[in-house]
């Protein structure tokens, strides 16, 4: 089992920027000399390398070509992702300079700073053993039964990233997306100029203080996912429901001319209305105030900048008692 592969493109091997810049924040320095062993094959790892400065090269043995990694370019990520992963290759310093060490403390410390980029550097590099070792199996059968429950580790720690990645993104509450996963989603589509004439609708739930201090935080709970079931209830496919935090809410309608979106908007106020009347005692749902604008092409103009258009509206519709639609022009 190889930590970094004779085979495959030498890119591969190498750090994104972002992904060197996070590391490099949290990995221990070691200053090298040329002719330093760092492992032998066999060793059993639990440390991961990335190249800062000089050059490291790579001895697989066997029939294997051996692989000089420079600058960015990491190895020894098995150690890592599997406990006391065995040393495929042995690991030369050829050029003196300076490598970056990250053990499980700082492996811990990465994903505490950016979960999602990390979650994106372990798929790639992943997949990079994946692919490396489906092409070795048929030159080592000797080694089979290895290779295969290796793979199926990773293809666990893969799943299990996806999972993570997704919880970043979900409200935990609700289930809904959240406040990060909705900005990520908005951003990418503003880029492609995807959401032209879209509507973003915020939501705020009234006099929501007033039930938790009366009933408490679990009814203030049963609350929000009522109000979260009411806007799924309304959304269509194409459409994304967000918990912003606390007791707003956002729903970006996708797909609908400004009449349907205001007629959905009037919908959710008066859904929210008749079962506050309904079920208040104690209370499952709250009456709905909302704010929304309609995202034209306005040049360099982002979430924020349609997202406090909407708020404006929402402020207006609170400054009026609440209970109703405001719309920004």
């Amino acid at each position: 089992m190889q930590d970094a592969h004779a085979n495959g493109d030498a890119s591969a091997s190498a750090l994104h920027p972002d992904e060197y810049a996070l590391f490099a924040r949290v990995a221990r320095p070691r200053p090298v000399e040329a002719g330093q062993r760092l492992f032998r094959r066999g060793d059993a790892g639990a440390v991961m390398y990335v190249v800062a400065g000089g050059a490291v090269h790579l001895d697989f043995g066997d029939d294997l070509v051996g692989k000089r990694l420079g600058p960015r370019a990491f190895f020894g990520e098995l150690g890592l992702l599997i406990g006391d992963h065995a040393r495929s290759a042995d690991a030369v310093v050829a050029e003196a300079g300076e490598l970056l060490e990250l053990g499980r403390e700082e492996f811990e410390d990465l994903a505490r700073q950016d979960p999602v980029l990390l979650a994106q550097f372990l798929r790639r590099a992943i997949m990079r053993v994946v692919l490396n070792e489906q092409a070795l199996i048929a030159r080592l059968r000797r080694r089979n039964q290895e290779l295969e429950e290796t793979l199926e580790a990773l293809r666990t720690t893969s799943r299990r990233l996806d999972q993570t990645e997704a919880l970043t993104r979900t409200d935990e509450l609700t289930g809904l997306t959240n406040r990060r996963g909705f900005a990520a989603y908005v951003e990418q589509r503003l880029s492609e100029g995807c959401l032209d004439g879209c509507a973003l609708v915020l939501v705020d739930c009234d006099r929501f203080k007033s039930i938790n201090d009366t009933y408490g935080h679990l009814a203030g709970d049963r609350v929000l996912q009522g109000v979260a079931n009411l806007l799924r209830a309304v959304a269509g496919a194409d459409d994304i429901v967000c918990r912003m935090g606390g007791d707003e809410f956002c729903l970006l309608l996708r797909g609908h001319t400004r009449d349907e979106a205001e007629r959905i908007a009037g919908y959710l106020v008066d859904s929210a209305r008749m079962l506050e009347r309904m079920h208040n005692r104690p209370p499952q749902m709250t009456t709905l105030t909302i704010g929304a604008c309609i995202i034209g092409s306005t040049p360099d103009s982002g979430l924020d900048h349609w997202y406090a258009l909407a708020d404006d509206a929402l402020y207006r519709a609170k400054r009026q008692g609440g209970d109703r639609v405001e719309w920004m022009g």
